[in-house]
């Protein structure tokens, strides 16, 4: 079955939309609600003043699949656009699909799947900055991103750390670059407090600050949801196997890429950890960096026999996951 998203063809996107749809079955069973917290951003507060239409059960599984797919393919085209591997597929973007269905907490319409767009958009900018031309404009918009991607999704400010250590691998160490991305990043944040400001309603700024607080993203597990975040990492581990196998292959610019992403999916994983109320649907900005180095594991076995034993036990871990939630 994997050989089939090994081709860059138009005839994968199809095979792309037909997996989407059927590994994320339950939608069209049983639409399941998330809980959605109003003190994670503007994403959340629009969810659920503004646009809570599309959690009617007509309309979100189709909402949840065009974003979700949009993703995958943006996030594979960008790949294969850096030239990160060395053949061009859409394992990537069927490592992001099988992602999102594995975790029930992930199949659903939450703004951290909407938030996946930021992230996607922050590593683009990044990519640019080792033959950037004007590379002050680079990292002012870039930080511009993280800060906007900060206010409409808390979580989303650990994209801080990343940027700066992007930063300081692909650049050679500039007092004023490091000026002109801190000032990207906190002009949104400086906009949103003076017309709060000018409208004397500071109290809401207050209010809209991330919550930090050490917790277990979810107390009552159960065995499936081990062996699925154990099944998780250990292909994340082959993953990175296989990168580094190719990684003294690969020119400069592209080492420099993967150890971006590299970073993304180290300071990501904390992230159900340390935010309050973040729960599980807050690691859905994970599944972006798992996703690159899983596609690795599709891609670079010489044999068949890996790559269809991983699809074959996502699937099974997937019907358990559909299974769930369609009781």
């Amino acid at each position: 079955m994997v050989f089939l998203f090994k081709s860059k063809s138009i005839g994968t996107i199809f095979f792309l939309v037909a997996l989407c749809c059927a590994v994320h079955a339950h939608l069209f069973i049983h639409h399941s609600t998330t809980v959605i917290f109003e003190d994670s951003g503007v994403i959340s507060y629009s969810l659920q003043h503004f646009f809570s239409q599309i959690y009617n059960p007509t309309i979100a599984p189709f909402a949840y699949l065009a974003i979700i797919l949009i993703q995958a393919i943006r996030l594979n085209v960008l790949l294969n656009d850096l030239r990160m591997y060395n053949s061009s597929g859409f394992t990537a973007a069927l490592s992001y699909i099988l992602l999102t269905a594995i975790v029930p907490q992930w199949s659903s319409l939450t703004p951290a799947i909407i938030a996946n767009s930021f992230v996607i958009w922050v590593f683009i900018y990044l990519s640019k900055l080792y033959n950037a031309q004007n590379p002050k404009s680079t990292l002012y918009n870039t930080g511009l991103l993280v800060g906007c991607s900060f206010l409409c999704y808390h979580p989303t400010i650990i994209l801080i750390a990343v940027v700066l250590f992007a930063l300081a691998v692909v650049r050679p160490f500039i007092l004023s670059e490091w000026f002109v991305l801190l000032m990207g990043i906190l002009t949104p944040v400086y906009l949103y407090v003076s017309f709060l400001f000018l409208d004397d309603r500071m109290y809401v700024f207050y209010a809209t600050l991330p919550h930090f607080e050490l917790n277990m993203p979810i107390r009552n597990t159960d065995i499936w949801l081990w062996i699925k975040m154990g099944s998780i990492l250990g292909m994340l581990i082959l993953g990175i196997q296989y990168w580094s196998l190719q990684n003294n292959r690969m020119v400069i610019q592209i080492r420099k890429n993967w150890s971006a992403m590299f970073v993304m999916v180290v300071i990501m994983l904390p992230i159900p950890f340390v935010f309050k109320n973040g729960g599980l649907e807050s690691a859905t900005l994970c599944i972006i960096p798992l996703s690159a180095f899983i596609g690795n594991t599709y891609l670079y076995p010489k044999k068949w026999l890996l790559p269809n034993l991983l699809f074959l036990f996502s699937i099974v871990l997937i019907v358990h996951s559909n299974w769930m939630l369609s009781k």
